[in-house]
This record gives structure tokens, C-alpha cells and sequence, in this order.
């Protein structure tokens, strides 16, 4: 019988090993799988790679994961904003890396990694600093950036529902990068505040079918 479901974070995230890079869902805390990131703080995994929307807000969450000096390179779209001061202190002071990726390009590097796309050629970046030493092409008269996926060994996603096989919903706008971020990890583990009976969810509503998810964990 296929159940994903797992009893607790702790379990959930054991085997994470260090220098794992780690896809973390949320747009600022929208969507943010705040739970998990507090159980990979608790588990101890060091020297990771994280890639997110953003760095972190506040004291919490992602930023909390980065306070506890775990993280040694973040790829992101939006590094700094008000609330944003863990990463940029510890960027200043020369503790943490950044990879910066324009949002649209980082969604669809994260999607080609789970579609199975070797490349792709985006115009975005083009004759900036964000396209030294990348291969550049023109196509059909514009010029454009080849970019290639983005990996992962684990994603962490938030969800609304799931069922014992991990097919996932999720709450308007809280979807954001969890579908893609699922699709292109070696695991993935979804925190969901209900778990239902299958068939419960109706088909057309289940937005990361349960083959892209490999654990989910009820949290309050």
C-alpha cells in the first residue's frame, strides 16, 4: 500500500545530508513551508545551497535557516528588501554567496529540471553582468542567454491538502513554486495542515499529482 505519509518533521527530514541543495517554496512568507525549515534547523544539515524566491524575511523561516549559519550559497531572484537584514548582513560581511537569477528565468529553470529540459535560451539578462560567461546566441533577430536547470537533492513545499499519496492542493496564491520546486528534487516533502481520504480530492483540483512528492507531514 503506498502511504507518504510521515509521522513527524523530524522524520520527514533525517537523512538530509550537508551540502544539499534544497528548493524552498514561498513568495515572502506566501506559501513559505515554515515548519520544515525550523525541522532542517533542528536535524543540523550544514553547508547547504538554497534556492528560494527570496532570502528571507525577518527572523523566521528561511532567515532563520540562515542565522544558524547553515547555508553557504543562496540562488534567489530578490535578495534584499526591508525586512531582508539576516542575508544582508551576512552577505556584507562575506558569510553567505548569492547566485542572482531573474524571477522568470528561475521558475523555468526549476521547471526544465523536472520537464527533463537540458537548456533553454532566455532573453532575459541579455548584455547585463548576469550573462558573463554564458553562452549567448541570436535567434530569429534578438539575442538571447543560454540558462540550464536548477537541481535539486530536496524541496520543501507548503500545501493546503494532500492524501496518502501525495497528490497536493494548495490555497490560492500559497502555490506559487511548490508544483515545479516538487517535479525537480530527488524528494520531495510537503507540509499540508489536513490530510484526506483518497478520493476526496477531486482530480481536477489536485495542482502537484502525487508521482512529484515523495513525503508529506501534517503540521498545525
Amino acid at each position: 500500500m503506498v502511504n507518504k505519509i510521515i509521522d513527524s518533521v523530524a522524520a520527514a527530514l533525517a537523512d538530509v545530508a550537508d551540502g544539499a541543495t534544497v528548493l524552498i517554496g514561498g513568495f515572502g512568507n506566501a506559501g513559505m513551508p515554515h515548519q520544515l525549515i525550523d525541522g532542517l534547523i533542528e536535524q543540523g544539515a550544514r553547508d547547504l545551497v538554497v534556492v528560494s524566491n527570496n532570502a528571507g524575511n525577518g527572523d523566521t523561516g528561511l532567515a532563520a535557516l540562515l542565522k544558524a549559519g547553515r547555508v553557504r550559497k543562496v540562488v534567489c531572484s530578490f535578495p534584499r528588501q526591508a525586512d531582508s537584514w539576516v542575508f544582508d548582513d551576512l552577505y556584507r560581511a562575506g558569510k553567505i554567496g548569492l547566485e542572482l537569477v531573474p524571477q522568470g528565468n528561475l521558475a523555468e529553470r526549476i521547471r526544465a529540471a523536472g520537464a527533463g529540459v537540458g537548456a533553454f535560451f532566455s532573453p532575459t539578462g541579455y548584455g547585463t553582468l548576469l550573462a558573463e560567461g554564458k553562452e549567448t546566441r541570436e535567434i530569429n533577430g534578438r539575442n538571447y542567454v543560454l540558462e540550464y536547470p536548477i537541481h535539486a537533492d530536496l524541496a520543501l513545499i507548503s500545501a493546503l491538502k494532500a492524501d496518502r499519496w501525495g497528490n497536493l492542493t494548495y490555497r490560492k496564491t500559497a502555490r506559487n513554486f511548490g508544483p515545479i520546486m516538487a517535479s525537480a528534487a530527488k524528494v520531495a516533502v510537503a507540509q499540508v495542515k489536513e490530510i484526506v481520504e483518497l478520493g476526496e480530492l477531486d482530480p481536477e483540483a489536485v495542482v502537484t499529482p502525487g508521482i512529484f512528492v515523495q513525503r508529506v507531514v501534517k503540521v498545525a
